[in-house]
């Protein structure tokens, strides 16, 4: 295990013992994986009692990822074995992030993702040029979906580069 994944592990387990000490509960320490690929910083599998974590997004945001998106994973954990199934970012995930972790609630991460975003395809609606995911754009070339604009609500068409 390198230092980094040593160090995310450890502080899960700080959150673990925290929460229970705090809520006067027992909650075992969830397994832990680096495998997400993207934009997705961590991912908290409630029923799996698991955390998966981005090991690029980690490299780049090491204190980050210990002062905020580990609570933050743990937070759902937490929650999930308090009350079940309740809106993932709710009042129930907000209160434990500050109560317990003493974290600002915030629900999405502002990393610089140039590193993992990947290859995009141009679609045309009547007011902007807007990139499409590859899994988008496949779903689109399958003909299972049809997106359209927020702004002018017409649908968006792929425009192959030419080349």
């Amino acid at each position: 295990m390198n230092e980094l994944h040593y160090r995310i592990t450890r502080r899960v387990s700080e959150c673990i013992y925290q929460a229970s000490q705090t809520l006067k509960a027992d909650f075992a320490v969830p397994a832990i994986r680096f495998d997400i690929r993207g934009k997705t910083a961590g991912m908290a599998l409630l029923q799996r009692w698991q955390l998966r974590f981005n090991p690029v997004l980690l490299a780049e945001n090491p204190e980050a990822f210990i002062n905020e998106v580990v609570p933050h994973e743990v937070s759902h954990l937490i929650v999930f074995a308090r009350f079940g199934r309740v809106r993932p970012h709710g009042k129930e995930w907000q209160a434990v992030m500050s109560q317990v972790f003493d974290v600002q609630p915030k629900t999405t991460h502002s990393f610089d993702i140039k590193s993992v975003e990947g290859k995009t395809f141009p679609y045309q609606c009547q007011c902007d040029v807007i990139p499409l995911s590859v899994r988008r754009h496949n779903k689109v070339q399958r003909q299972q979906v049809q997106y359209m604009c927020r702004r002018c609500k017409q649908p968006l068409m792929w425009k192959p580069s030419a080349s």
